[in-house]
């Protein structure tokens, strides 16, 4: 869905792709999150991935924010 996302001619575009910056794909391990970030790149966006996925981003001891629990 990615591409229909970014794409502003899409009926599912999503503003916030429009907006500018940077942005930053990440998924468990990386892989998937590369692949995003290569299409992002290839429709103009300025993306990143994020190396080694957001398990290797905790086990460097990178910050993480909790999410509160569902309640």
């Amino acid at each position: 869905m990615l591409e229909f996302w970014i794409d502003p001619d899409s009926p599912y575009h999503k503003p916030r792709f429009a907006e500018g910056g940077t942005y930053v794909f990440y998924c468990a391990s990386g892989w998937r999150s590369l692949l995003a970030a290569r299409v992002a790149q290839e429709m103009g966006l300025d993306a990143r991935s994020l190396r080694g996925g957001f398990g290797e981003w905790r086990r460097a001891g990178q910050p993480v924010a909790e999410r509160p629990a569902r309640g």
